[in-house]
């Protein structure tokens, strides 16, 4: 990663500074090269404080590191003066990316004070002393913000790749959703539609022609619903739904009765009660052996409702289908993003009802 290259880039480039800071100075090669290996040392314990999840090391670990860094810093200080004085800058890096915020910054500050000291001791002057302390201070807010950097930059990647596979798994939701309540209803009906066909072509040619005509405008709505589906744009009319659920139930031999009307509401939410509609006449022919059944739609101020209710429902009745039961949980998702909620169970009087209300605003 970049970031990390960037940090590892600018430590390195303190250390050489001060190599070379080393080199110039009147000292031994001996002297020279164990200041050499002592920064080679540090940069590697720097790399280590610098890596991500390095303040969730156990605490003997972190006062191993802390502690050996803090002898490196101020140990090599008797040798090398001044010259060593930026080291303590990774130091107090060091203590703000691995400590808990009080303590780190408290630490931080009282690492700065010390490097006040040695320049006063050399006899150097107050502006000396102060761009030493100065310099350490700055030096230990790079070392800490470029690795903050490099860590919320890593975070960030992580949580595009994660909103990227949660796009996706919503799309497949989706797609998934809406052929269940496409498919579901539009095959019902198409059977159901079909095995009228059958049972009327000997004794009603005329009558069994209107329902072929009728199954041929469900599969061409239905392969119309499909593609609309992929392409991700898919718009339901809600009296188009009534019209055609009661024209489906009818031929089910139930005996239907609408009741109200919804007018003025957006487009998305005619969308979700259009599929609450689907779901339960599904329901109505899938799974009972209704003979009346009461949709109705109403509208008050800031809400609309629509209820679905039938009496034939039968407690032993099971699906025999091993992919189904998963409408009405996928009716309460598209309710959920609109605001709404949905109600469905037993009524009062035997029957089963689906009820779903969405706010207007």
């Amino acid at each position: 990663m970049l970031a990390r290259v960037i940090l590892r880039v600018v430590v390195l480039s303190y250390l050489i500074i001060t190599a070379l800071n080393i080199f110039a100075a009147d000292l031994s090669t001996g002297v020279k090269s164990l200041g050499v290996a002592v920064l080679t040392a540090v940069f590697v314990i720097q790399l280590v404080h610098s890596t991500p999840d390095a303040n969730r090391a156990s605490v003997p670990r972190k006062c191993l590191t802390l502690g050996t860094q803090a002898l490196l810093t101020y140990l090599p200080v008797l040798l090398f003066g001044a010259q060593w004085g930026s080291m303590a800058g990774f130091l107090a890096g060091s203590l703000l990316l691995m400590l808990p915020p009080r303590l780190g910054w408290t630490l931080y500050g009282l690492v700065g004070v010390t490097m006040f000291v040695p320049p006063l001791l050399l006899g150097l002057s107050p502006v000396d002393a102060f761009y030493a302390g100065m310099s350490t201070l700055l030096t230990g807010l790079v070392v800490y913000g470029l690795t903050r950097l490099a860590e919320l930059i890593q975070e960030l990647h992580s949580a595009r790749d994660e909103v990227a596979r949660m796009a996706v798994t919503q799309e497949r939701l989706r797609f998934s959703r809406d052929l269940h309540d496409l498919l579901g209803y539009s095959l019902s009906a198409i059977t159901l539609k079909s095995e009228l066909i059958h049972r009327l072509i000997p004794m009603q040619p005329d009558r069994a022609v209107a329902e072929v005509e009728d199954v041929l405008g469900i599969s061409r709505q239905s392969l119309a619903d499909v593609r609309r589906v992929a392409s991700g744009f898919r718009d339901m009319s809600l009296p188009q739904e009534i019209e055609t659920a009661e024209s489906v139930l009818m031929a089910a031999n139930v005996d239907v009765e609408v009741k109200g009307a919804i007018c003025d509401v957006s487009q998305q939410i005619e969308n979700v009660l259009a599929a609450v509609l689907r779901e339960a006449v599904t329901n109505v022919l899938r799974h009972s052996e209704a003979q009346r059944c009461v949709i109705e739609a109403s509208q008050r101020a800031g809400s609309v409702r629509l209820s679905v209710l039938n009496d034939g429902t039968d407690p032993l009745h099971r699906d025999p289908s091993p992919h189904s039961g998963s409408g009405l949980g996928n009716l309460q998702l598209r309710l959920r993003e609109v605001g709404g909620s949905l109600a469905s169970g037993l009524a009062a009087d035997g029957g089963f009802h689906v009820r779903a209300e969405v706010p207007t605003a």
